[in-house]
């Protein structure tokens, strides 16, 4: 079934003569070239890092929430309820993202969606992960075609909410995009995000950007990049070689650099007294969530997996981060890097 291509009211996608675009209008009104979008990374860019990075630093133009599940017994479970409960997305644009392969289901969620607020649904054919893709779910369902257009014709008949793709290339090879893409193009998909790896590759090897820039020519709808942009300069050098992609996802290099936007807006390099404030906002809001200590170090050492990027000579405390079984050695390990540790010039995520 091909649906027409339509705009939701109210979207920033407006109808050019070469096509679909997206405009964005900043404060006084000028034309914004390019949106930088947080990814969804499950206990990682949640919605505890979302407030704390907003409170510090320039914002995303748009977070995504990392996935929900939505099931026959038509429930938010704990976790997904507080990713997107309004009032801990205040101040900001969220997009939550979904994941399955059931169009009552996924419709029953977007409903409620929709009833709380939100303005648009993002569906994850993307995720690599063995054990949801063996669930034919995230880059699961990249290789089954019938299903996947069964699910989209019941969809976009239904589907209260604009509704993006966030998706890889393919499950074993990239060849089989074009297919892909043919599909995805039958279909009122507000936005493609690519990232342009196959499920295979995990999240290693290089992205195909010239399987991206086949996506940017032959795709109908809005094309949003994500895929190692770690830091600012990679930004500028994609931006240099794609100067007409608007949007752009980041995702290990905002939880490395959480003023990654903001750098790449105005050029300054982030402090140390920035970062700091980033991690006392986000450690006090963990700790008053997560009052367990082995959980509360856990989640804490996860987010300084990234962060620990950002700052030279930082070997030490943060071996003495990783090695932390008490909260008083945490917080001694974590006051000796932000006194002896400078932020790296080029602040970002490195594997």
């Amino acid at each position: 079934m091909r649906v027409p291509f339509i705009i939701p009211d109210g979207g920033g996608f407006v109808k050019l003569d070469a096509g679909w675009i997206f405009r964005y209008h900043g404060p006084d009104n000028e034309v914004m070239t390019m949106q930088y979008l947080c990814a969804p990374m499950e206990g990682v860019t949640g919605d505890l890092f979302r407030q704390a990075q907003r409170q510090t630093f320039p914002a995303a133009d748009s977070y995504y929430t990392p996935f929900l599940s939505p099931t026959a017994n038509r429930t938010f479970s704990p976790r997904e309820l507080r990713e997107i409960e309004p009032a801990h997305n205040a101040g900001i644009h969220v997009v939550p993202q979904l994941m399955g392969h059931c169009a009552e289901d996924f419709l029953w969620m977007a409903g409620r969606l929709a009833d709380m607020g939100y303005d648009e649904v993002n569906f994850n054919l993307g995720c690599p992960s063995n054990t949801v893709t063996a669930k034919k779910k995230g880059a699961g369902l990249l290789t089954e075609p019938d299903l996947l257009r069964r699910f989209f014709d019941a969809v976009f008949a239904a589907c209260p909410l604009p509704v993006s793709v966030k998706t890889r290339l393919g499950k074993a090879t990239a060849e089989t995009f074009p297919a892909l893409l043919e599909l995805y193009n039958d279909y009122p998909i507000c936005e493609l995000i690519v990232h342009p790896r196959v499920q295979a590759d995990q999240y290693h090897g290089h992205p195909d950007l010239d399987m991206f820039a086949y996506a940017l020519a032959h795709s109908r709808a809005p094309v949003c990049y994500n895929g190692d942009l770690f830091d600012a300069p990679a930004v500028r050098a994609f931006q240099a070689r794609f100067p007409t992609v608007e949007r752009a996802m980041l995702g290990r290099g905002l939880a490395a650099n959480p003023s990654l936007i903001g750098q790449l807006r105005t050029g300054a390099v982030p402090t140390t007294a920035q970062f700091q404030a980033f991690h006392d906002r986000l450690y006090a809001a963990t700790h008053a969530r997560i009052p367990d200590r082995r959980a509360l170090l856990f989640r804490m050492k996860e987010a300084w997996r990234y962060l620990g990027c950002s700052f030279a000579d930082a070997e030490r405390p943060l071996r003495r981060i990783r090695k932390a079984q008490d909260l008083a050695e945490y917080e001694s390990a974590v006051r000796q890097l932000f006194a002896s540790c400078p932020v790296r010039e080029d602040a970002g995520y490195f594997v």
